[in-house]
């Protein structure tokens, strides 16, 4: 649906300047406020030592959130059991492999959103008025009804539900190996001002019979979830969202990326979190509508990975850096016994919009801070195993489909995006990704635009295998533009450029890969359960499907979106 004006929310408030949003954000000392420690809730019950399944409540509210110690309290939506205990972001579900869970996520949010939105691009728009909602759990295998589509929103009281809405209790089979998940908001066209308002919480999948041989920190003192998030604010404390798009007179609010100049940790800017010598675990989620964060430590000490997404690594990989994506999620331990110093920075050195936009600057170059305690290692008995777990192989030989899937741009006159397209397609078109069940296939994801993109499946985990340049890049895209057909544009000759390696602190089966501007990157896709090579226990091919797309949220939002519809025919 469209209009020709923009909406606003209500208490709107004016423009500023990005000298005005660093200045709030500069007024706020660093590392003043502890990390917090999300809430859990247990999505089982247990009796005689045997678990069960549950059935939860978990509503979406908006209320008052303290995100520093100097910065008066912010109007935000957030998840939880009841408005006083839900937080921002919302509570950790704990679920347990093999135990499903029954989730009725209930929308209490008021009539008018607190942020702008934009009715040029595709976007829910009930009738009777309400924020829209629907929660999809990324990297959730789940049924499609389950699953979140963007046309499956819902308002306070199910007054407006969107075309494909069905029910209002979701079932997680919680079938999949053991891993980081998160959920989050993915109403259609709302999803950057939905998640940017705070409907973003923590889901992982524990298996202890797999688990604790593995020896790694454990517990709530030396295990963590950071979620990680940039906001600006207003100078009382308001969400800052941009009210004027780059292209007013074609879409008067949206703009193709949201960047704030404050970095929350599980809802404290800038926190610290005071550990001791020894071993901790920490599972990182980029929760960022855009920004991409590479991460290091001011005091040298290595990240050892040992996760990526919602699944383990084979090995542990050592390394001074990850370079991780907006919804991307890596599971790290660090080792503070030998410390050189008292505490250590979390620094963050990726451009924005990355990799060619500006060099993060001494605000958001910083995420937070570690304060060692003492000079004196502790006693700790974790430690992190030579090997972890080896899932089934990504053959590219096993394939039984190849598929060219290709990200374009589109821009003004004055050379400003106004929407992005998959394989020069909208969201609304036909699907014309049709994988069969329990197939595994060849996907070349050529990117046409000057931006990474971090691509992600619903249901599917992919691989990537190969990053190639493209070749006389500008003819080829030329030829894309008008054929929108890359064997009629000769790829093959294209694509014969220097490759770039995969990290390996990324080779494992994922949910989110990063596509490198100007290159085709080879993912390999399997339809299937990745830790046995089952079948999915329900029907993938019913309604209202599943689908894939950019999550740059702002992208994903305009078009950047495309329905994937599995089927046996």
């Amino acid at each position: 649906m469209y209009c020709v004006a923009v909406v606003i929310a209500i208490g709107t408030q004016p423009p500023v300047s990005d000298q005005y949003l660093q200045g709030v954000a500069g007024s706020l000392e660093m590392y003043v406020d502890p990390l917090p420690q999300m809430p859990k809730i247990y999505g089982y019950s247990m009796s005689n030592g045997q678990p069960s399944s549950i059935k939860l409540t978990i509503g979406m509210y908006q209320k008052k959130w303290k995100f520093h110690r100097d910065l008066p309290p912010t109007t935000v939506f957030v998840y939880g059991t009841d408005p006083v205990t839900a937080t921002f972001p919302g509570p950790t579900i704990e679920a347990l492999q093999g135990v499903p869970l029954w989730v009725t996520w209930q929308n209490y949010l008021p009539a008018q959103h607190i942020l702008p939105w934009d009715p040029t691009i595709p976007v829910a728009i009930p009738s009777h008025g309400g924020v829209p909602t629907v929660v999809h759990l990324h990297g959730g295998v789940n049924p499609p009804q389950s699953d979140g589509s963007a046309f499956a929103w819902f308002t306070a009281g199910f007054r407006d539900v969107g075309p494909k809405w069905t029910q209002a209790t979701y079932m997680y089979p919680n079938i999949q190996c053991p891993g980081n998940l998160w959920y989050h908001d993915h109403a259609l066209g709302l999803t950057r001002a939905n998640l940017l308002a705070g409907l973003i919480g923590a889901y992982v999948i524990r298996n202890a019979t797999a688990e604790a041989p593995f020896g790694l920190p454990s517990g709530d003192l030396f295990e963590f979830h950071l979620v990680i998030a940039d906001r600006s604010f207003y100078k009382d404390g308001s969400l800052y969202m941009n009210y004027t798009g780059d292209n007013p007179t074609i879409h008067p609010e949206w703009q193709p990326e949201y960047f704030g100049e404050a970095i929350t940790v599980n809802g404290k800017a800038w926190p610290f979190l005071v550990v001791l010598r020894r071993r901790y675990r920490f599972r990182i989620l980029n929760s960022s509508n855009a920004r991409y964060f590479n991460l290091s430590l001011s005091n040298n000490l290595p990240f050892t990975v040992i996760g990526s997404d919602s699944t383990y690594l084979h090995k542990p990989i050592e390394t001074p850096t990850i370079l991780i994506a907006p919804s991307e999620i890596f599971d790290v331990v660090i080792d503070f016994t030998n410390s050189p110093t008292q505490f250590a920075e979390m620094m963050n050195s990726a451009a924005y919009p990355y990799p060619t936009g500006d060099v993060p600057n001494n605000l958001n170059g910083k995420v937070m801070k570690f304060v060692v305690a003492g000079n004196l290692r502790v006693p700790d008995e974790s430690r992190v195993p030579p090997t972890l777990v080896k899932y089934v192989d990504s053959n590219v030989d096993k394939a039984v489909k190849h598929r060219y899937i290709v990200l374009y741009e589109y821009e003004s006159p004055t050379d400003d995006p106004t929407h992005l397209y998959i394989n020069g397609l909208r969201f609304q078109d036909p699907a014309t990704e049709t994988p069969k069940p329990g197939t595994t296939e060849v996907w070349d994801v050529i990117n046409l635009t000057v931006d990474n993109h971090p691509l992600h499946l619903h249901l599917a985990t992919f691989s990537a295998k190969k990053v190639t340049q493209i070749q006389d890049l500008d003819t080829f895209k030329d030829c894309m533009t008008e054929l929108n057909d890359a064997e009629k544009c000769n790829v093959t000759r294209h694509a014969e450029g220097p490759t770039v390696l995969v990290p390996d602190y990324e080779k494992t089966w994922k949910n989110v890969v990063k596509m490198t501007p100007g290159y085709m990157t080879t993912i390999v896709v399997k339809f299937r359960l990745v830790h046995n090579n089952g079948s999915y226990p329900f029907d993938v091919t019913a309604e209202p499907g599943y689908v894939y797309h950019c999550h740059i949220l702002d992208h994903e939002d305009n078009e950047m979106i495309r329905p994937l519809k599995l089927t046996y025919t």
